[in-house]
């Protein structure tokens, strides 16, 4: 195709950026050009992309359009075509996001075979985010546009070291020790548009990238979820500037034991273990994913609260459900973990979905008495301590709202 002569200005194993200056009649067309060649493979399987880099030298003899070289980026190792285009201008539309892959609840004698890899639970929400065309978009976890919810993730454009991609990652807000903290977060979370501004600056959030889903080089789209997740990860290092609020933590290799104690010595949530050479499966909850945390926590379906005659929230506690064989099970109620403010917010919050009958048949007579019903619409988080015989939570204890959560996403964890 070419051959001449480079000018280095990065080597590693897995990644080179050059300068490369070819034959006059050469692929380069005689115009020098820079690109970067990143390793997706190794083995048997040694691939690598050919990716023409946005910034070039503009030589005073510069060629005309019909003359100029066309980049043919090589195969990636089991890729998913989804298409050859050109780049059109313009961000990402929501509708062609996908849906997260979610994990199975585990333990870690659920790792001891197979090659995994394993990366830390981070406190957060998951976000799937779309860049192109010098925009950002931000999608939930249920499909949602929160991109005005955190503006300091627009910086992820300039962050991108290609025209295009789909990223997989976790949003978080940290406390005053540097640790993500969901209870840190609630306020972005349920931030309105107009406030977000004003909260980035008082309680900045990060974005903790873990995968890529497609990626777009030289005007072509390459879906990424059908390739081997250690080569995903790959890409995702070299396709991403990490800095500001952009962040691609390491996953690490080795024990379960070992990567669950790093977890624990962090004070983070625990982890989740991925196949290396999985698949990505969007909307789905696959075995290739294992989640093991230190604590017990779960999503509930706040079904009602009981009235309180003190505090200005006239709530003494939220009472929950989880789906159960596809009907909603009552679990018991939970009155710790809340500010008076939040309380407060709470009784916002429930007003509007005010019902006269009770939403599932097994409530006691004793948590009946003095409580006020909803439609059961609107999800929280909590920790507890064990699970009764009777389906109930024992000491649960309020983490804070889930609006990236439906009611249909709750299920109850291992």
């Amino acid at each position: 195709w070419d051959s001449g002569t480079y000018e280095t200005e990065k080597w590693r194993d897995d990644e080179v950026i050059a300068m490369l200056h070819g034959r006059p009649d050469g692929g380069l067309g005689g115009v020098p050009r820079r690109y970067a060649l990143i390793r997706t493979g190794k083995g048997e399987e040694d691939t690598w992309l050919l990716h023409l880099m946005k910034d070039q030298p503009q030589p005073a003899d510069a060629h005309s359009a019909d003359s100029r070289p066309v980049s043919e980026p090589t195969p990636v190792a089991e890729a998913e075509r989804v298409g050859s285009h050109p780049q059109t201008a313009g961000t990402p539309a929501l509708a062609d996001l996908p849906l997260p892959m979610l994990a199975t609840p585990g333990m870690v004698a659920d790792l001891a075979e197979g090659d995994w890899a394993y990366e830390m639970k981070w406190d957060g929400v998951r976000a799937i985010v779309g860049v192109g065309g010098g925009g950002v978009v931000v999608m939930s976890r249920n499909g949602n546009d929160v991109t005005a919810t955190y503006p300091e993730l627009a910086e992820l454009a300039d962050r991108l070291v290609a025209e295009g991609a789909v990223l997989d990652g976790e949003i978080v807000a940290l406390d005053e020790r540097g640790r993500p903290d969901f209870g840190v977060l609630q306020p972005r979370m349920n931030a309105a548009a107009g406030e977000a501004a004003r909260l980035a600056r008082r309680t900045p959030v990060h974005l903790m990238l873990f995968d890529i889903l497609s990626l777009t080089m030289d005007g072509e789209t390459r879906g990424l979820m059908r390739t081997p997740y250690r080569h995903r990860r790959e890409l995702l290092r070299s396709a991403v500037d990490e800095g500001g609020h952009i962040h691609v933590p390491a996953a690490l290799v080795g024990s379960a034991e070992d990567a669950v104690a790093a977890s624990r010595e962090l004070g983070l949530e625990g982890i989740v273990a991925k196949r290396a050479d999985g698949h990505y499966l969007p909307g789905r909850r696959g075995r290739g994913w294992v989640k093991v945390k230190h604590h017990r926590t779960q999503e509930v379906v706040v079904i009602g609260w009981r009235r309180s005659e003190s505090g200005r929230s006239g709530i003494s506690s939220l009472l929950l459900a989880v789906p159960d064989d596809g009907a909603l099970t009552y679990v018991g109620r939970v009155g710790t973990g809340f500010t008076e403010s939040e309380l407060a917010d709470a009784a916002e919050r429930l007003q509007p979905l005010v019902r006269e009958t009770v939403p599932v048949d097994d409530v006691p007579a004793t948590d009946r008495r003095d409580a006020s019903w909803v439609e059961p619409r609107l999800v929280g988080e909590v920790t507890y301590g064990e699970r009764t015989s009777a389906g109930r939570l024992r000491h649960p204890v309020w983490r804070g709202w889930r609006p990236d959560k439906d009611p249909g996403d709750v299920r109850w964890e291992a």
